[in-house]
């Protein structure tokens, strides 16, 4: 990424919406968007290999694995406003089961590019399927996006839902139901 290309960009935005750029306030401005948006953008540069760093494992283990209330932040593609939330994950291994920290790290690689919800959903369930062969996954994302709440409808207590079930979770109803009922328990810390 060219942070000065970037910072260049800020300033004429900021000229363009009526500020001064030279402004006490507003100096580091531009240098400190091209710094949020390399860290927020940094899914672009992601290797799955990498972050899965050899965290993948054989095991005889056949029952759902639920990692859930994963917090993500990413960015509309539409408007380049944030949208954030929470993921939740289940597998059914089939040989192989993952380091459980890297079920998280592989929502953080997706969420941090320019992203539509429903594309991030699969290509969480996607990268799952592809490395671990599971029996079946499931993603479901619950998202807050202020490009609804802050402009366009405004609808700040609105929410978007979206869900990619593979496997035995598209197949089979009660393990899909049994999924659904497990998010919904309250953590218990």
């Amino acid at each position: 990424m060219d942070s000065k290309k970037i910072e260049k960009c800020v300033s004429s935005i900021l000229e363009e919406i009526g500020e001064d750029p030279k402004r006490e306030g507003l100096i580091r401005t531009p240098h400190r968007v091209a710094k949020a948006y390399e860290f927020l953008t940094q899914g672009y540069n992601a290797n799955i290999e990498e972050v899965l760093n050899g965290a993948i494992f054989e095991e005889e283990y056949d029952e759902m694995v639920i990692v859930k209330d994963i917090d993500f932040y990413s960015m509309c593609e539409h408007h380049m406003l944030p949208f954030y939330g929470k993921v939740h994950v289940a597998y059914i291994p089939n040989g192989k089961i993952v380091g459980l920290s890297k079920i998280p790290r592989i929502v953080d690689v997706f969420a941090r590019r320019l992203q539509v919800q429903e594309r991030m959903t699969n290509q969480i369930a996607e990268t799952i399927e592809k490395y671990l062969q599971p029996r079946g996954v499931a993603v479901v994302v619950e998202g807050f996006h202020m490009c609804m709440m802050m402009r366009g409808v405004q609808k700040q207590n609105s929410s978007t839902t979206t869900s990619s079930v593979r496997g035995v979770f598209k197949n089979t109803m009660r393990t899909r139901a049994e999924f659904l009922q497990l998010i919904k328990l309250q953590n218990l810390r």
